[in-house]
């Protein structure tokens, strides 16, 4: 339509827009085969997948947009300096402009909610270039009533108006094509939106994570891609760590609608809260050089404040005195080497004895108590339970306690009782963190601090 008429009436304005809708039609297809190829799913070559293809497509519209531009521009310049045109306006042309108007509303509507929905870029960039062609269109419109105008009241030089008209709709095609190929680069570089990033680590920052220490963001056509790494309290166990990593993602997948998400934990070590050196380093450091051995490490935060647990072997002769004065001493040389940490609790046992970690104050542990005593009851070779500790850190109930089974026991038998009754209790206590079964003979001393 807009090529019957242009020629009909000689209208610059008019042939351009033909021209810019022709080149529509060439940027759909290329969207079309865009969107599809992008759809495929990864493979060994693209573990990214084809989302960029999209990107390249929008560059190649703006590619077409620019050389429209260039014809326009040069036809408009040899229209007004060059060679005289007569444009004959009619009511043909301004209806087919309208028509045209009409058509580029409804399809970039279309076009925009689709592209919301589907994160697509393409059809986003489809989307803002017929949204633009409104402007053009309404810009030839202008430029033919001004040429009617020059008519009726003998103005020649409104005559020009057309020309002028086309060179605007030129000036508008290289906006658009501007900012097209302004993002598609951005995204084929894997430039970040501002302040998104800032957002994600903000995101990032949920309970029991230290530092946010790397996140990286990257967009592929409608996917987005975001690979962080987190430093949390060093002694969080594999199931916290795995946790934090959990509400992380979430957290992040509320700034960042369906982005593939993939977080990296590492356990809190140095920084101005320890030493320099990884926590164990330094406490092993400290308790050899007084002599003493240590074992099952426990941080962690209590309002804000850092809490070192840990357990200290002692020779098995001495008396209880010189074993809590051995212990004292350690405690004030980590908090030396440690400032960071606000309080040290050490748990004093006989070197012989290699307990297994206990944490926390008594919270709950009568109910922990009989729990634990009725399953022991029903384990052949166990005399009972005593030294019974449950305490709660982070939402995770941690319970402690010294088993007695008969003296003659295999340590190997002893070990799968254990694990026996601690499958028990996580399946009884469904909030069940840590877990620490120290086992003894029913005649061994009381070995807690």
């Amino acid at each position: 339509m807009k090529v019957v008429v242009g020629i009909s009436t000689g209208s610059l304005g008019i042939l351009s827009e033909a021209l810019h809708s022709g080149l529509d039609l060439v940027a759909a297809v290329i969207t079309l085969v865009a969107v599809r190829a992008s759809a495929r799913p990864a493979d060994s070559r693209h573990p990214y997948g084809h989302g960029k293809v999209e990107n390249l497509s929008a560059l190649a519209e703006t590619a077409l947009l620019l050389v429209t531009c260039a014809w326009i521009v040069y036809e408009a310049v040899r229209r007004l300096y060059f060679v005289k045109v007569e444009v004959e306006p009619s009511a043909w042309a301004f209806a087919v402009m309208a028509v045209s108007i009409v058509v580029d509303v409804t399809r970039s509507r279309a076009l925009r909610r689709v592209a919301i929905r589907t994160h697509s870029q393409a059809l986003e960039a489809d989307a803002l270039h017929f949204s633009t062609d409104v402007w053009s269109s309404s810009v030839v419109i202008a430029g033919l009533g001004l040429v009617w105008l020059a008519r009726e009241l003998a103005q020649p030089d409104l005559v020009k108006a057309d020309a002028t008209a086309a060179l605007v709709v030129a000036g508008i095609v290289v906006w658009v094509g501007f900012r097209l190929a302004r993002r598609s680069v951005g995204d084929l570089l894997d430039e970040v939106p501002p302040g998104l990033k800032e957002r994600l680590e903000q995101a990032a920052r949920v309970e029991g994570v230290l530092e946010v220490v790397r996140l990286r963001v990257r967009r592929s056509g409608p996917a987005s891609f975001v690979d962080c790494s987190l430093r949390v309290e060093p002694g969080a166990s594999l199931e916290r760590g795995h946790d934090i990593a959990d509400a992380c993602e979430a957290a992040m997948r509320s700034v960042l609608p369906k982005a593939d998400v993939m977080v990296h934990v590492e356990p809190g070590q140095g920084g101005d809260e320890t030493d320099s050196a990884p926590l164990p380093a330094v406490v092993r450091r400290v308790a050899s050089g007084l002599g003493l051995l240590t074992h099952d490490l426990h941080l962690h935060r209590v309002q804000e404040a850092l809490s070192l647990e840990l357990h200290v072997e002692v020779p098995d002769d001495l008396s209880v005195a010189d074993a809590h004065a051995r212990a004292s001493e350690l405690e004030e040389a980590l908090r030396d080497a440690l400032p960071g940490i606000h309080k040290i609790v050490a748990h004093i046992e006989p070197a012989e004895a290699c307990a297994a970690p206990r944490s926390g104050q008594p919270t709950g542990a009568h109910q922990v108590r009989e729990l634990l005593s009725e399953l022991a009851a029903r384990r052949r070779g166990v005399a009972g339970a005593h030294e019974v500790r449950a305490s709660r850190f982070g939402g995770e109930l941690h319970v402690t306690c010294h088993l007695e089974v008969e003296p003659d026991t295999p340590i190997a038998d002893a070990h799968r009782i254990t694990q026996e009754l601690e499958e028990a209790l996580r399946r009884r206590l469904p909030d069940l963190g840590r877990v620490v079964i120290h086992v003894e003979p029913p005649e061994g001393p009381e070995r807690s601090s």
